[in-house]
This record gives C-alpha cells, sequence and structure tokens, in this order.
C-alpha cells in the first residue's frame, strides 16, 4: 500500500488514494499485516496508521490470531480470527495496535472488479455492515478465498499479466460475493427491510444535503411522515427524523474529522444557511462543539479501541 497524503497540519486526517507498489497489479494490493507493520511506519509518519485516515479504496481485513481494535465511522469494532472488517471508500477509519494481531488485508478499486460483481455484492451500499462474521461453512470458503488470492498476488506464475489480472480479479470476485451474500452482521440476523423504508433511506442517502425535514421526503415519496416513522423505526429501530439528522451527523463528523474546512464551509455544503445554526445543531447531538470534536477526534490518533465496540462479546 502507497498512500498519499494531503495534510495542512501533522493532526489532520490523511486522505489516502490508491496507488500500488512498483512491478505489483493496478487496482489491488493483498498483503499480511505483518508487512503492513513494516510499511506503516515509514509511510505515515510517527503515529503509523494510528493516524486517522479517509482512503478512497474498500479495505477487506481479516485475521488469522490475535485481536484488533479498529474504528470505522467513530464507531470502534473488535476483529477476531474468522471475522471481516470491510471498509468502504468515503469512510473514516482508525487503526488499533497492530502488533497485537496477525492476518490479511486486501485492498482494491470498485473499477477492478466487473459491473457485474459490484452489483452482485453491492460495493456502492453505504448502510452494508462493517463487521461480518460468517458461519463455519463461510469461514472456510473465506479462509480458501483468500488463501488462494494471495497466492497468486505475488507472481505472474508463467502467465501473462493480462491473464494474471484477470485471475485476480475472477479471485477477488468470489471472495467479495461470498463475503457479501453469505454472512451476516454481528447480532441476531435482522430481517429484510420493508420497501417503504428502503425508498425512504435511499432518499435520505440522496437529498440529506438538500434537506432535513420529514415533510419534504414524506411529499415526495408520496406517503404520510407517519406512514414513514414506523416504516423507518421498524426497519432502522429509531424514528424517521433521527434517522435524517444521524446520516447529516454523519457526514458533519466525517468532514471535520477530514481536512480543516471552517464551520462555514461544512455548514453550506450540509444545507445549512449559517455556520451558527449548523453549530447549535451540532451542539444538541453530539454534546460538544463541531471544533471540540475534530479536536477530539484528532486527538485519538495515540489511543485505540475507544468508542462504542460492538461485536466483543
Amino acid at each position: 500500500m502507497t498512500v498519499r497524503k494531503r495534510l495542512d497540519s501533522p493532526r489532520e486526517i490523511a486522505d489516502i488514494g490508491f496507488a500500488p507498489a512498483v512491478g505489483t497489479p493496478t487496482g489491488v494490493e493483498i498483503m499480511s499485516l505483518a508487512e503492513l507493520r513494516e510499511r506503516a511506519p515509514f509511510r505515515m509518519g510517527k503515529a503509523g496508521l494510528r493516524q486517522p485516515q479517509r482512503p478512497t479504496f474498500h479495505h477487506l481485513v481479516t485475521l488469522s490470531s490475535g485481536t484488533l481494535w479498529h474504528t470505522v465511522d467513530f464507531t470502534g469494532y473488535a476483529l477476531k480470527p474468522g471475522s471481516w472488517l470491510w471498509i468502504r471508500p468515503g469512510q473514516v477509519q482508525q487503526w488499533g495496535d497492530l502488533h497485537e494481531a496477525e492476518g490479511t488485508l486486501i485492498l482494491f478499486e470498485r473499477d477492478f472488479l466487473d459491473p457485474g460483481t459490484v452489483a452482485a455484492a453491492r460495493l456502492d451500499d453505504p448502510h452494508a455492515p462493517v463487521l461480518q462474521i460468517p458461519d463455519t461453512e463461510d469461514r472456510h470458503a473465506l479462509e480458501m478465498a483468500v488463501n488462494h488470492l494471495a497466492l497468486e498476488f505475488p507472481a505472474l506464475r508463467g502467465i501473462s499479466l493480462e491473464a494474471h489480472m484477470a485471475v485476480l480479479r475472477h479471485l477477488l470476485a468470489v471472495l467479495v460475493l461470498r463475503l457479501s451474500q453469505r454472512t451476516m452482521p454481528v447480532g441476531s440476523p435482522a430481517p429484510e427491510p420493508g420497501e417503504t423504508f428502503v425508498h425512504f433511506r435511499d432518499a435520505v442517502e440522496r437529498d440529506f444535503t438538500r434537506t432535513r425535514r420529514l415533510e419534504d421526503y414524506a411529499r415526495a415519496l408520496g406517503y404520510s411522515s407517519r406512514t414513514l416513522s414506523r416504516a423507518t423505526l421498524a426497519g432502522a429501530g429509531v424514528g424517521a427524523k433521527e434517522f435524517i439528522d444521524r446520516r447529516v451527523m454523519l457526514e458533519a463528523k466525517r468532514l471535520l474529522a477530514h481536512g480543516s474546512l471552517p464551520a462555514s464551509r461544512i455548514a453550506a455544503q450540509l444545507g445549512f444557511t449559517s455556520a451558527t445554526n449548523f453549530s447549535k445543531y451540532f451542539q444538541q447531538r453530539a454534546g460538544q462543539s463541531p471544533i471540540a470534536f475534530r479536536a477530539s477526534v484528532r486527538g485519538r490518533s495515540s489511543e485505540s479501541g475507544r468508542g462504542d465496540v460492538p461485536g466483543t462479546g
């Protein structure tokens, strides 16, 4: 993994673009966590990968031993052998102590896979779970898939570069399809979301920077506000207005953590009429000002395992 940092100060979050090492296939990279440990301090400075980052490509992480604490979009996860983390482009992540775990890291760009795989594996789904735990049968299949991918990655093995790339593309497709289709997020299996909630969820993802008013979504979708609230409570466990606010807050936190945009610019990007209104909105929901949040999230680069930690039982 080669990283490109766009940093205005030593404590600013790293924006990482995919840049494979010389001589390796374009669009995908597979390495052990031991290899990552060797590269990270040199590539990213004294704090290494404990600095928050916002990659533009996918990460798949699985362990063979130990435990890894990893923060994704300001929530902490405990990764154990057999479980998987899938960090998607645009999510803010922060690695824990890599010396406590051994395993494999797979990096890939969306366009490395064919469009059919991208669709079937839901690569663009912003609501897909971060932490996944396969059952025994799928765990064995995933182990075989990742081992085969790691075996094929380093060398051409007597075939052309074009054929080598095709092999890697097919093997990665097998892995992501099985991981996306046959694994469950942490906790009890959730029922399939209802059609009304899916329509509302997609509308919020599309329009949350334009409006935070539930009435606007109800009008656009042809439902009553009460119907949307019932559907969202059943599908997400919160009311519809809370669902909208959570999406706005997630983007606000990402923007605050990433870069040094002033509150006025962030407010404008999120559809607020002024920085003052944005600050009040953020304070009410986060219990701290936007500036205090930015300082706190950047101050965690020397810590790990902080925040809510699902899947630790």
